[in-house]
């Protein structure tokens, strides 16, 4: 017989445990079977720890419980209405066979996917419940029966595998190994990829290096050959500062326009009123042919002046005492003087 079921944490299940003189039946332990209706699959894996080992994710709601045996009364299953059942998240572990089926069905490639039949179908899981069951009443009327209230062990993560559910999820993933590329391949641009193991993406493409599309390797290549290389990273790099310059430029640009930021409070509030100073300056300075003849006067003037203070250091400058040789012949040069004076009057007196 089949019953609607009531989760014990329902109200009704510590008031049934409450109440004295109800016949009521508890079983813990139970061994049985859910009935899970799936709504996603997900492939993840493990830690580092344990090699990132992968396995699959199993979100539901739960359906039905069917005891492995019949409960009081002659309950066989226990149901629940859509929306009414606890949610089930379980884990399902592949085997060692099992993962090299996966890797044989292109694991590793880029294609690979969880296959979309999984999802939105009914799964049987096995579970343990513990199970309170609540007796009809004692008047048997027609159509009484008793309550169930059930509570599932880890309905919250349930651990399951090959084994112990009998389903074998590996066989139901599609064969990906011809239509996919590795995934360490398809996270590598086409451009950079290289015969060698350790290659890497070049920063410039060879076009942009004046490379050939392929290169030589000559013993004891001369050295100049290296010279278009250098020029044109050389060329590239000032591209790519004048680039960067100009992003520069236009994000400086942007944050000043942007309200609120440190540029547009320094543009609004700093560098208005120094351009309005600057303003107020150039407006009551004198046009330039005045302040032209001010400069030429203001060199007048330094020259006069450094005229007049050498003038007046030459008449201060001692000047040398004469020797008396000297003396005598100023004096004799002196007296012929007064002497030649004399004759002079005389001849013009007769």
């Amino acid at each position: 017989m089949r019953t609607a079921g009531l989760t014990m944490n329902d109200v009704w299940a510590h008031r049934v445990l409450r109440e004295r003189g109800v016949e009521t039946y508890r079983l813990e332990g139970v061994t049985a079977e859910l009935g899970v209706m799936v709504e996603s699959l997900d492939l993840t894996h493990r830690g580092k720890e344990e090699n990132y080992r992968p396995y699959l994710h199993m979100t539901g709601e739960l359906r039905s419980v069917t005891p492995a045996q019949a409960l009081p009364f002659g309950i066989s299953q226990v149901t629940y209405s859509p929306g009414q059942g606890e949610k089930v998240d379980a884990f399902y572990e592949f085997d060692d066979q099992q993962l090299v089926v996966l890797a044989g069905k292109g694991y590793f490639t880029s294609g690979f996917a969880v296959p979309e039949q999984v999802t939105g179908i009914e799964w049987e899981l096995p579970a343990t419940a513990d199970m309170l069951v609540l007796a009809p009443s004692g008047a048997q009327t027609e159509g009484d029966t008793s309550v169930v209230f059930t509570q599932i062990h880890d309905i919250g993560g349930l651990e399951i595998d090959l084994e112990s559910s009998g389903y074998d999820l590996a066989g139901y993933f599609a064969d990906h190994s011809k239509d996919g590329v590795p995934r360490a391949e398809a996270v590598v641009d086409a451009r950079g990829l290289k015969a060698r193991s350790d290659a890497i993406n070049s920063l410039f493409t060879e076009a942009e290096l004046g490379l050939d599309t392929e290169v030589k390797q000559v013993v004891g290549a001369p050295v100049p050959e290296a010279a278009p290389v250098a020029d044109g990273m050389s060329a590239r790099l000032q591209q790519i500062e004048a680039e960067i310059a100009a992003e520069r430029d236009r994000y400086q640009t942007e944050r000043a326009s942007t309200e609120g930021t440190t540029e547009n409070l320094y543009r609004e509030r700093v560098a208005g009123a120094l351009h309005r100073a600057e303003e107020q300056e150039e407006s009551f300075a004198p046009p330039v042919p005045a302040r032209d003849a001010q400069r030429d006067l203001n060199l007048d003037l330094l020259e006069l002046g450094e005229q007049e203070q050498e003038q007046e250091s030459r008449r201060h400058e001692v000047k040398p005492v004469p020797s008396p040789d000297e003396r005598k012949h100023r004096m004799a040069q002196r007296a012929a003087d007064l002497d030649f004076g004399e004759d002079g009057e005389q001849s013009l007196g007769s």
